[in-house]
């Protein structure tokens, strides 16, 4: 029987990746969970692993609220970690956790779940301030050295995109495979009456482009309902018109009918997947999209949904127009969001490990 264990960068909130991590957990039951902090609080749902290890950092003050503070540190928190006596490790990072060792018959399999975002494909958007960027270029120059050469440490690297897939190929010089990540998939369809149009996403200026969504919907003056929050939640409100209504964050119960009740999801950012864009089409919900990124693999354009090409609301705005006059078959809607499922997930996973250890 293979002995496993799974590897997190940080266990300290709910989110897509953490649903692979449960899915991960569904196939490998007795499976510990390693990674650099933990907060039980915040993430309940690591209570089904049979145990959670953490690093050094664990004890540090603040690391686990504040783990940005710590990212020097975190290659070597999971470098320590000692797993000789496991057949399988799977580590599912976008940042340090790819770092660890294993020597000998010990399989490693990476789940990328992006290049580390700050240190390559999102290295302006975090440094954009030039004088930050001129303190930091040789501690980046050297964290991109370290990021480089914990890429060429797992036997096989996974992408959970054709995005991703092409950033690991550009920054990491590696080939991989692509397994999207498990979606829960609806059993209910949506109503033939909605009313609104959807947004379900963290709320900030940054590249979740709500603002842009808000801006569109405007000039438009369409209804527009956001899901959500985050730390520039009051500042959107201030350039929101009367027809754009902010809910919050809902429960998944509470999500499922805003879903059902959207005529379509409105995804204006760059995602590296996209979960909310399977989880609207399982509804038979089309999304209307930026056509780049993980959204190339969940919409399937003119088919179940409608790619717009410029971050731009006059862009947006004219894939609406188009949408209000189009006609998307629900039925086929969903029929794309089943490729996604977590049984598809499993049976991908499971295929995979199986090639490896033969």
């Amino acid at each position: 029987m293979q002995k496993v264990a799974i590897v997190y960068d940080r266990v300290n909130k709910w989110g897509g990746a953490e649903r692979v991590l449960l899915a991960l957990h569904e196939i490998y039951p007795k499976a510990p969970l390693y990674t650099s902090v933990y907060d039980a609080k915040k993430a309940s749902w690591a209570k089904v692993f049979p145990r959670v290890y953490t690093s050094f950092l664990q004890n540090v003050p603040f690391a686990k609220s504040n783990h940005e503070l710590f990212a020097p540190l975190m290659p070597l928190a999971f470098f320590l970690f000692d797993f000789s006596k496991f057949d399988l490790v799977i580590s599912v990072t976008s940042e340090a956790a790819k770092n660890i060792r294993t020597k000998g018959r010990t399989l490693h399999i990476c789940y990328c779940l992006t290049p580390t975002r700050y240190l390559w494909s999102g290295y302006k958007e975090y440094f954009k301030k030039k004088l930050l960027k001129n303190i930091t270029k040789p501690i980046v120059s050297i964290m991109r050295f370290l990021d480089k050469s914990a890429a060429d440490r797992p036997n096989v690297i996974v992408a959970i995109s054709g995005e991703v897939q092409k950033r690991i190929k550009k920054y990491y010089k590696r080939n991989s495979v692509v397994i999207h990540p498990p979606v829960n998939i609806s059993k209910t369809q949506k109503h033939k009456d909605a009313k609104y149009y959807l947004l379900v996403s963290r709320l900030d200026f940054g590249y979740k482009k709500v603002d842009l969504a808000i801006s569109a919907f405007n000039k438009l003056g369409l209804p527009l309902v956001i899901v959500g929050a985050g730390r520039e939640e009051k500042k959107l409100k201030k350039i929101a018109g009367d027809s754009i209504i902010f809910a919050g964050r809902v429960e998944e119960e509470k999500l499922s009918n805003y879903y059902r009740n959207a005529k379509a999801l409105i995804m204006p950012q760059e995602e590296d997947f996209g979960i909310v864009s399977v989880e609207a089409q399982s509804y038979g919900v089309p999304v209307i999209a930026f056509g780049r990124g993980g959204a190339t693999d969940t919409v399937l354009n003119k088919k179940t949904g409608l790619f717009f090409n410029k971050q731009t609301p006059a862009s947006l705005i004219s894939a609406v127009r188009i949408f209000e006059k189009s006609k998307f078959e629900a039925k086929l809607v969903r029929a794309n969001a089943n490729r996604f499922s977590k049984k598809v997930f499993e049976k991908r996973i499971l295929d995979l490990v199986k090639k490896m250890l033969n």
